[in-house]
């Protein structure tokens, strides 16, 4: 994200940065890549896997916000059988020290984890916050995280986006 953006509006555009990226299957790279079939519950359950993956490669003593998945819609497919997992949380540092120099490291490490860095640097704000966006194709997950430095408290700001599911034949796209 270059600019500073209401949450709808950030949430929006960090789908389809997200969601455009190289974790396609099809021809078409805009198209959302499938992420399989799954229940909306298991898929939100695998999201939060993916966050807590994270959150261990983060590697500094904190706190994360308290959030749990959520299920929209998959680009124009059928709402009824197709959807995707949003996770969007914060990690609070134990002192704001120690959040100096976890963005590089982060783009460091998460390629020895199978994410692939697509996007990295500060963005257009007057606070120049730092980003990085990654995708893993294995997971089929991506990941946006903007280290929020001139915060008080600083913290980093992670949205957490699947890839297109499927759910099972003869069941319905739980919402929560």
């Amino acid at each position: 994200m270059k600019i500073k953006i209401g949450a709808q509006a950030l949430f929006v555009s960090l789908a389809l940065t997200l969601t455009g990226c190289s974790m396609t299957d099809s021809s078409n790279s805009d198209e959302i890549p499938s992420a399989g079939t799954s229940t909306s519950q298991d898929a939100a359950d695998e999201a939060e896997k993916v966050s807590s993956e994270i959150y261990d490669l983060i590697g500094i003593k904190g706190k994360a916000s308290d959030t749990g998945p959520g299920v929209k819609e998959c680009g124009d497919k059928d709402p009824e059988k197709y959807f995707q997992i949003f996770h969007k949380w914060s990690f609070y540092p134990a002192s704001a020290s120690q959040l100096s120099g976890v963005m590089e490291r982060l783009k460091e490490v998460l390629p020895k984890h199978g994410w692939k860095v697509v996007d990295y640097g500060p963005d257009t704000s007057k606070n120049q916050n730092l980003n990085l966006t990654a995708d893993n194709d294995e997971k089929k997950h991506s990941v946006n995280i903007a280290h929020f430095a001139k915060r008080n408290p600083p913290k980093l700001s992670l949205m957490v986006v699947s890839g297109c599911y499927q759910v099972p034949e003869g069941q319905k796209v739980e919402r929560f």
